[in-house]
């Protein structure tokens, strides 16, 4: 930890210096009026950390919940990073938020390349690494590349890198590979970052998970805001959680239709290369990314232009959505392969 958060004395809400039962509540200069949204929420967001651990089979304990993944991952620099001292490591191409943090936090952030087929080597973070290497940033299946990252070498990099090792699980359920927290008990350096936007379809919500070290979350906790994570959106994921099913279905539904939509792009002749993904989106080389990109705004569809990201020079990033709407990107793609590109084969 950086000494200044070893010594802080975390601030103490109303909420957090009472838990309990009862009836009168004068302690928090609250409206008496207005009911429920009047009273503040729970900081430590109990009842919900309840649901979250029985589902992900995680103690309480273990669990952080935040402002989305992006209030763990910032949360982070601040309790392990020296500003303008210490530094990260992160594999790259990777999702932009952590050079982000790192740079509001004025910590140097040291990119490793992943090789051409987007894998990545625990020793290369480890040469990158120094005495000052306080963080190193996987995420797996990653962003944009789509792929799982290989759990030996992230296992080899938990046992002989000396900070936190964050692995970023946002789109693990679209995954066969699964989540790597059932090992949180073998490995006290692993920080597992989880969310509710993508699989469970509560982006709108905010709300992210981070799952550690007792010793980890306390500092997450000690740090972060008093009530960070809302009533509206502890309620809205309680009503999720009780929708497992549903959610189990949707990424059945929508790997299903990852599967359709790449068979369809393949072979199209705008289509250089298709990655094979391991997400609920996919990268492909075109023959011209920002052309065909700028064709599919044109007609209203929206998809991730990444052709200024390492490795990925015209390349897409094309999440799944629906029949209708993945049928709609199809037929815009060929229309603009027949009129810029040469018929394959």
């Amino acid at each position: 930890m950086r000494p200044n958060i070893r010594r802080l004395k975390p601030y103490a809400s109303a909420r957090s210096e009472f838990s309990g039962e009862a009836t009168v509540f004068l302690d928090a200069n609250e409206n008496p009026y207005n009911g429920p949204y009047n009273r503040y929420p729970d900081p430590l967001q109990r009842e919900l950390k309840a649901g979250i651990g029985k589902l992900k089979q995680v103690a309480q304990e273990n669990i952080f919940l935040g402002n989305g993944s992006d209030e763990a991952i910032d949360l982070l620099f601040r309790a392990f990073c020296e500003p303008r001292t210490d530094n990260v490591v992160a594999i790259e191409p990777t999702y932009g938020m952590y050079k982000v943090c790192a740079d509001i936090n004025d910590v140097e952030y040291r990119k490793v390349l992943l090789d051409g087929r987007f894998r990545f080597s625990a020793r290369a973070l480890l040469d990158a690494s120094d005495e000052h290497t306080k963080l190193a940033f996987l995420c797996s299946p990653n962003n944009p590349t789509g792929n799982n990252l290989e759990k030996e070498e992230i296992k080899s990099l938990l046992r002989t890198f000396e900070g936190l090792v964050v692995l970023d699980e946002a789109y693990c359920d679209f995954s066969d590979a699964g989540s790597m927290a059932a090992e949180l008990s073998h490995y006290p350096n692993l920080v597992i970052l989880q969310t509710f936007s993508k699989a469970w379809g509560c982006a709108a919500i905010r709300l992210g998970m981070a799952f550690a070290s007792m010793e980890v979350i306390e500092v997450l906790n000690n740090i972060k805001y008093p009530y960070n994570v809302n009533r509206l959106t502890q309620e809205e994921a309680l009503r999720m959680l009780r929708k497992d099913a549903d959610k189990k279905a949707w990424v059945e539904t929508l790997k299903a239709e990852r599967r359709r939509l790449e068979r369809l792009v393949a072979p199209l002749p705008c289509t250089v290369e298709l990655f094979p993904s391991d997400a609920n989106f996919f990268l492909v080389r075109v023959t011209d990314a920002n052309a065909l990109y700028g064709y599919l705004v044109d007609h209203g569809i929206i998809v991730r232009n990444r052709h200024s990201v390492s490795l990925c020079g015209n390349c897409l990033r094309i999440t799944v959505g629906t029949e209708e709407e993945d049928n709609a990107l199809v037929g815009a793609l060929r229309k603009w392969s027949e009129e810029h590109c040469l018929t394959k084969g």
